[in-house]
């Protein structure tokens, strides 16, 4: 590959320089600060700046998000401490996700076969009621289907199918996910006195 040759290809910022620059600046310092610890001071930075984000989402300290005009947030969502939402291609995380401490979404990827080395983003849509869990990676073009489980530390370019849950690098599916069935929380059938 030749650096000296690259190129965005297709891709454009989606904002004015203006709005970047105040972003860059004004806006994304503030979201990321942990010396201001209010989620709703934070969503009201965000939706300033052009994000789309629903009702009872909390926002941790050092999160940062590189677009918010291309970040869609639904509702009761958590954003945990240090996530880094790469977002040059939209972000979307739809209701009851959690997303917990440093987890990196990483929205772009280069064309390694030519020489102009070519940015190449990919949008992240990530599912209802599904749980990012800490230091955790998502490549881009990744959807992460309704209520699936992405372990501590794993990684995935690969879609990930609903009520699964994920572990490793590169991530595997290891078993299905149960919500809400007793004998999730007490394997030893409990015997009556």
């Amino acid at each position: 590959m030749r650096l000296d040759k690259y190129t965005l290809g297709n891709y454009t910022p989606g904002a004015s320089y203006v709005q970047q620059l105040l972003w860059y600046f004004l806006g994304s310092p503030l979201v990321e600060s942990h010396w201001l610890p209010i989620s709703s001071a934070k969503v009201w930075i965000l939706k300033l700046f052009g994000a789309s984000i629903g009702k009872g989402v909390r926002i941790k300290p050092g999160v940062r998000v590189k677009l918010p005009w291309r970040l869609t947030v639904g509702n009761y969502v958590w954003i945990g401490e240090d996530t880094w939402i790469d977002n040059l291609a939209p972000v979307i995380i739809e209701n009851h996700v959690c997303i917990s401490q440093g987890v990196y979404l990483c929205t772009g990827n280069h064309d390694w076969n030519q020489p102009d080395f070519k940015l190449i983003p990919a949008p992240i849509h990530i599912q209802e009621s599904s749980w990012i869990a800490a230091k955790s990676v998502i490549g881009p073009g990744v959807t992460v289907g309704s209520g699936a489980v992405l372990t501590l530390g794993s990684v995935t370019g690969s879609c990930l199918d609903p009520m699964i849950i994920y572990a490793g690098n590169p991530a595997q599916p290891i078993k299905k996910r149960r919500i809400g069935q007793v004998e999730d929380f007490f394997p030893i059938p409990v015997q009556d006195q």
